[in-house]
């Protein structure tokens, strides 16, 4: 882009010396009529008006060839050569200059995926998997398939749940109100939930609720981060689809003083760090974090917090079911089970309660042999365990190539 910037420059200042030169030359070709200090100018009782039509062809011709020429070289000279694949990558991109690639437009971010082998082609949010794979085609280059992403709000303290220090009477756009010292709302922390994200939504993917908050469209949302940049809070954050369980709060305040400006706060209170099975919650600056590494999406937290400041989105949890053909027994699964779901006698075939169930998927991350089905989480543990049955495989057979060589 500098280079490009440069060029135009050297290109315009090219086409002025042209002028000036062509200017120039019309005064020194004007100059002998008026030579001399009071000299009087021969006239003419008739004009020849053939001559005079053809002397103004000749040295307009003559100036029209001067700056063809000159623009011509000044053409050839700061020629900056395109690869036509930009336009082309141009063509499939969402074209809503939202920012999210990295790259100030559409434009930049498809010179850049062209020319540079390391910029990858699925950049573009809002395009999604179809772009991703047109983009990869037309820069030839290979697509990673991503986990889509979508906006979140941290932040479940609406009008109705939350205090306020003042009546705000001002512009309804919470980048105004967080100027009359910090917002009106209690909590500081808080969404003011005027609007802002709604308005700066290119896609239309973000209302606002009756209670002032927003509600993001998971559908719509292109995970552009407009809303996220815009919200001077800075509430909204832009994560995986998957990652439904989150701790919708991120109040500063000890305890008490969350509780009492907001009835639905993290008051840290450390409950859903003790019945995480996986070690993926933390309290750090007084709220609750959860690290979605680690975070299987089991949802006990969520069942566990006093406040309900943790927040599931999934609507429903599919219960665990047992392939009896592979169950051998181990009772792993009624050990870790938190409701007492699982149950059945050693080294025989277990069963689960399906109305005890929450679908947690525990068991079936414990289960050695996979035998346990139907949970969320079940097509991720079924493919490590044939990953990790296939490197056995593969190790067995290396060993007996092995032995039969020695």
């Amino acid at each position: 882009m500098l280079e490009n910037l440069i060029n135009k420059k050297k290109f315009i200042a090219a086409v002025y010396c042209i002028f000036l030169f062509s200017c120039l030359l019309i005064f020194l070709s004007a100059s002998p009529l008026y030579a001399g200090v009071g000299g009087g100018v021969e006239a003419k009782e008739h004009v020849d008006i053939i001559e005079a039509l053809k002397f103004s062809a000749i040295f307009l011709a003559g100036i029209s060839a001067l700056f063809g020429l000159g623009l011509a070289f000044a053409a050839k000279k700061f020629d900056v050569k395109t690869d036509p694949r930009v336009e082309q990558v141009l063509d499939v991109l969402a074209n809503a200059h939202c920012g999210a690639c990295g790259y100030p437009g559409c434009r930049q971010y498809a010179e850049e995926v062209v020319m540079n082998p390391d910029v990858a082609p699925n950049l573009c949010t809002p395009g999604r998997a179809p772009t991703a794979k047109a983009v990869a085609m037309i820069a030839g280059k290979e697509v990673e398939e991503t986990e889509p992403r979508v906006a979140r709000v941290f932040c479940q303290g609406g009008m109705s749940r939350s205090a306020r220090r003042f009546k705000y009477e001002g512009v309804e756009d919470c980048r105004a109100a967080v100027l009359a010292g910090g917002g009106d709302k209690a909590c500081i922390y808080g969404c003011l939930g005027y609007g802002t994200c709604s308005g700066v939504c290119p896609f239309d993917a973000i209302i606002m609720s009756d209670d002032y908050l927003p509600i993001i469209d998971p559908v719509k949302c292109t995970a552009c981060g407009k809303c996220a940049q815009a919200c001077p809070k800075k509430v909204i954050d832009i994560l995986p689809l998957s990652k439904e369980v989150l701790v919708r709060c991120r109040s500063k305040d000890k305890g008490l003083a969350t509780k009492k400006n907001c009835r639905v706060g993290c008051i840290a209170c450390g409950i859903c760090v003790k019945v995480c099975p996986y070690n993926a919650l933390e309290i750090k600056d007084n709220y609750s974090k959860i690290d979605l590494d680690k975070c299987k999406v089991c949802g006990l937290c969520v069942a566990k917090c006093p406040t309900k400041a943790i927040m599931d989105s999934l609507p429903h949890r599919p219960n665990a079911l047992i392939i009896t053909e592979q169950c051998i027994g181990c009772a792993i699964c009624t050990k870790v089970c938190p409701v007492n779901a699982a149950s059945g006698e050693q080294k025989k075939p277990h069963v689960i309660n399906q109305d005890k169930c929450i679908g947690c998927g525990i068991c079936t991350s414990r289960c050695p042999v996979a035998a346990i089905t139907g949970t969320i989480n079940y097509p991720e543990v079924a493919q490590a365990a044939e990953a990790k049955k296939a490197a056995r495989a593969k190790a067995k057979a290396e060993a007996g190539e092995q032995t039969v060589s020695a």
